[in-house]
């Protein structure tokens, strides 16, 4: 495609009034339906694109030949906190969902529009320089075994095919690489049951957690730089029970463990490691560390020519995901992925979430203006 013949970035739609749209229809996890009867009601308005529903999941995409890229973002929202109802002040948009993820999802449905515009207007593949693929997936704020990502996996694994992926996860306008990996468990530790006025014949299992929550909060988080990103592991407690009753030495406490883990360490690795630095605090005849939950990490993939490119596209940097995402997700079934999206992702799950105009439009020309570039070289 030549420079004369290059299709122009288009001008950024009213995306705070959209992002207000989506935030007004209620979508807390499990409860996606009538936010994507509306988006697969508007995608399938568009000419350009193939229309696919899996469930609470809607998955739209042309077919122009060029290479495939795919964006993707989640409908769900976590529960409520006094914020159901969108809030426009001036420039500002307020409410549940505005920065985890509706903002993503109007630059979505924005670019869907641009694209399905220019295909017309140029006439198949001289109208975009590669093909688009949109996934609007449900409940991905709930355990990943619900997420509505595999469910289209599991029954059209086809519609997630792509030379790459961008998650449109809040990331204040910075590319995000890769993401780091989850990894839950739960330490239980014995003890000797005893009346309490004699704790000596016992051995209190509760009083048994102290040095490993000791070790916890000393513990120096592990920096890991991958491909120029520093990653910054965590081991956290999150939940602790024990305890029988007020005259009774407990004999066994429970430790729930958190370890996000970098993207140089797989689930096995990772739960090595952790094992390791437990093992000499434990009792093997009589303690348990087992695993509730796992989610691998996913490496930046940086060096990708559709990655860096649209690292060029939004300034020139980049830094690690520290949290979680489905970019892990793309990148187990070979699609390298990043996060890209609008908001504070310091926001996310907040009561006071919001996303502003000038966010909302420089992801939306970031991508736009990716999704028209050159082919990538060898793509």
């Amino acid at each position: 495609m030549t420079t004369a013949s290059r299709p122009e970035a288009a001008a950024a739609p009213d995306l705070l009034g959209l992002t207000a749209d989506l935030v007004a229809v209620a979508s807390v996890s499990r409860q996606e339906s009538a936010l994507a009867d509306l988006v697969a009601a508007r995608l399938g308005a568009l000419g350009a694109f193939e229309l696919h529903r899996v469930g609470d999941n809607v998955v739209a995409r042309t077919a122009t030949g060029g290479e495939r890229v795919v964006l993707a973002g989640h409908l769900d929202t976590v529960p409520p906190a006094g914020n159901e109802s969108p809030r426009v002040e001036g420039e500002v948009l307020a409410g549940l969902g505005a920065a985890d993820m509706k903002g993503g999802l109007a630059v979505m449905l924005a670019l869907a529009d641009a694209v399905d515009a220019r295909i017309h207007a140029h006439g198949g593949a001289a109208g975009a320089a590669r093909d688009v693929t949109l996934c609007f997936y449900a409940r991905e704020e709930v355990a990943r075994p619900e997420s509505g990502l595999l469910e289209i996996i599991a029954w059209r694994p086809e519609l997630l095919d792509g030379d790459a992926a961008v998650l449109l996860e809040p990331t204040g306008g910075v590319v995000e690489a890769g993401c780091q990996g989850v990894l839950r468990t739960v330490l239980r530790l014995g003890g000797r049951r005893a009346h309490a006025a004699r704790p000596w014949v016992g051995e209190n299992a509760v009083h048994r957690l102290a040095p490993v929550l000791a070790l916890l909060a000393e513990l120096p988080a592990r920096r890991p730089t991958i491909e120029g990103c520093e990653y910054r592991e965590s081991l956290i407690a999150v939940g602790v029970s024990g305890g029988i009753a007020g005259n009774v030495v407990p004999d066994l406490a429970e430790l729930r463990l958190s370890y996000r883990f970098a993207p140089d360490r797989d689930p096995e690795r990772a739960l090595a490691a952790l094992r390791e630095l437990l093992e000499p605090r434990l009792d093997a005849s009589r303690d348990e560390l087992t695993v509730e939950d796992v989610a691998p990490a996913a490496a930046p993939h940086l060096t990708h020519p559709l990655l860096a490119a649209l690292v060029t596209a939004a300034g020139g940097t980049a830094r690690a995901k520290l949290g979680y995402t489905d970019v892990a997700t793309f990148s187990a079934r070979g699609v390298p992925a990043a996060n890209f999206g609008p908001a504070d992702p310091l926001l996310a799950h907040t009561p006071g979430e919001h996303v502003t105009r000038a966010e909302l439009e420089h992801a939306y020309r970031v991508l736009d203006g990716w999704l028209i570039s050159p082919p990538a070289p060898g793509g």
